[in-house]
């Protein structure tokens, strides 16, 4: 047995279906697209959702709330994970999504007051809740608000 000898298994490989090449060979004329409509047509191609004329589920199902296309996308961090850094680090945004505290920044950074802060630290970020801001100043630090 050598490589060249390999073939695949018996019924494994099928011919290609021929179609439109008269009627002997059984997919003439209209070459298995049965007749007129859509379907028939060269270059048809159906609409995402298209439920064949029937309303579609996406129209049938009530609208429901409100989706504020005004909103900010902010990211945020809470101050137990800025414990993490060295005394006396300058913690920005940048820093906290290279170490992987924040994926993406999207419309600024938002600091929450969840945890503990023991160690002294320069936290810049657009936002800063009351608390954040307190425990931040409590334990030496200051809080700087970045422009947006």
């Amino acid at each position: 047995m050598s490589l060249e000898s390999l073939k695949p298994a018996r019924g494994a490989v099928k011919s290609k279906k021929r179609i439109g090449r008269g009627p002997g060979s059984g997919w003439g004329k209209t070459a298995g697209r049965g007749h007129k409509g859509a379907k028939s047509r060269s270059g048809y191609s159906r609409r995402y959702g298209f439920e064949g004329g029937q309303m579609p589920l996406i129209r049938r199902l009530p609208k429901r709330g409100f989706v504020n296309k005004f909103a900010k996308e902010l990211a945020t961090v809470n101050v137990r994970d800025l414990e993490r850094f060295p005394e006396g680090t300058v913690v920005t945004p940048e820093l906290l999504q290279t170490a992987g505290l924040v994926r993406k920044l999207g419309d600024g950074l938002k600091v929450l007051g969840d945890g503990e802060l023991k160690k002294n630290l320069v936290v810049q970020a657009h936002r800063f809740s009351a608390t954040a801001r307190a425990k931040i100043e409590a334990a030496g630090g200051r809080a700087e608000v970045l422009p947006t």
